[in-house]
């Protein structure tokens, strides 16, 4: 059982970098709960899968997004029917092949279990910026890199 949950709770975040890569608002929006809440890299807070949505379409229609690639640190049961993932990010822009270490991110999700569907009750993205630490941007960029 506890395989399976975490294998489907890390399917998920998947899903949501993929839909962020494949700029699909909707898809993202999905993975949420009714009253689930994202909290963006800039610090902008949108809660409930609609505000989400309404948040990330004009991101997609308006911009060139660049890419994600993460790698999965951690995966935490608080109870059966909720996990905490929390994972490392960089983003590669368009045109690139390489990771732009300046929004380098920590990526936090509380994931939980309604009726046998896991969804995101959480996703935080906080720059790791590491101010006064340019070793330890370089380091994380390189552990992405790999």
């Amino acid at each position: 059982m506890e395989s399976n949950s975490l294998k489907d709770v890390q399917t998920v975040y998947k899903q949501l970098l993929d839909s962020w890569n494949n700029c699909n608002a909707r898809g993202m929006a999905d993975l949420f709960t009714e009253d689930g809440e994202s909290i963006g890299f800039d610090g902008s807070q949108s809660i409930g899968r609609e505000e989400i949505f309404s948040h990330l379409s004009p991101i997609f229609e308006h911009h060139q997004t660049a890419r994600y690639v993460s790698k999965v640190k951690n995966v935490y049961f608080l109870s059966s029917d909720v996990i905490i993932l929390r994972a490392i990010a960089g983003m590669v822009p368009p045109k690139s092949n390489d990771i732009n270490p300046n929004v380098n991110t920590h990526q936090t999700l509380i994931v939980v279990n309604k009726e046998g569907n896991w969804r995101i009750q959480l996703f935080q993205n906080t720059p790791a910026q590491f101010h006064g630490r340019p070793e330890l941007v370089e380091q994380m960029t390189e552990e992405l890199s790999k």
